[in-house]
């Protein structure tokens, strides 16, 4: 059993509804910093196993939150653990900076970017982008059933980067008056695809039909080192409205041939020609 306070931690990764595969793998390094103050030798073993089974459950689609349950070493010193998790928050804060420097140069002056979803990774790409003085507008979906994007919307107002809200319905419509689309990734297969809020996949194939191109942002710990799409188990949560049983699929899956690239801390990953 762990600890309460590491069950706090999980209990609260698994209620978030709007953060992403970034926050929750930053929260999961701190249920390990967590679990590190509170146990040693056998015991901390004992409790890192169940830890990572856990962490991995929370959303098994998210490649973070498997390649972080990779990174922490099971080890019976409690200070090594908790030094391999202070790092991987920070690797994270230094990628998602990167990302944010190489993303915005893909941002010219007086562009319109359609985006789906919540991403903290393409949040990060737009404030570089303002800080840099470039001015552009951002087309949002309002990203039912749990509105993320109206959460990417207050952001976008704090920091001054114009916007409209659309329904999810209308991204069809919406996506040939754009310049690009950027979303952000929960997970990047070894097939290429990207795994997203769904909805994601009809951006990817209307923006293809309108020749706009079409990019994702995420840090390299999100790309999966074994899975392909197909092997991917994609979590629904299914919801009632007016006693109608609602089906949920929290991500789709868009094929690389749909994307034009991946931009991550490394750089702009592309897909083969061939694709």
């Amino acid at each position: 059993m762990l600890p309460s306070e590491v069950q706090a931690i999980l209990e609260e990764m698994r209620e978030e509804r709007v953060r992403g595969a970034s926050y929750l793998a930053k929260k999961g390094a701190e249920a390990y910093i967590t679990l590190a103050g509170l146990l040693s030798g056998d015991e901390l073993l004992e409790a890192l196993n169940e830890l990572s089974r856990e962490i991995k459950g929370v959303n098994p689609a998210m490649a973070s939150l498997y390649n972080l349950t990779r990174f922490i070493p099971h080890s019976p010193n409690s200070l090594i653990v908790k030094t391999k998790a202070e790092e991987f928050i920070k690797l994270s804060d230094e990628a998602k900076r990167e990302i944010g420097n190489i993303g915005s140069e893909l941002i010219d002056e007086g562009d319109v970017i359609i985006t789906h979803s919540f991403s903290s990774t393409v949040l990060e790409i737009f404030k570089v982008a303002i800080k840099k003085g470039k001015r552009f507008k951002v087309i949002l979906t309002e990203s039912a059933p749990d509105y993320e994007g109206l959460a990417l919307a207050k952001e976008l107002e704090a920091i001054g980067v114009p916007f409209e809200v659309i329904t999810d319905a209308q991204l069809g419509l919406f996506a040939k008056n754009a310049t690009f689309a950027l979303v952000g990734a929960d997970n990047i297969t070894q097939d290429g695809s990207v795994i997203n809020k769904a909805g994601t996949y009809l951006l990817a194939l209307a923006c293809h039909d309108n020749g706009v191109p079409f990019y994702a942002a995420a840090e390299s710990f999100k790309i999966h080192p074994e899975l392909e799409a197909g092997e991917v188990e994609i979590v629904e949560r299914k919801f009632k409205r007016n006693h109608f049983l609602i089906r949920n699929y929290l991500f789709d899956v868009t094929p690389w041939r749909y994307v034009r690239g991946i931009i991550t801390e490394l750089g702009i990953l592309v897909p083969p020609k061939e694709l």
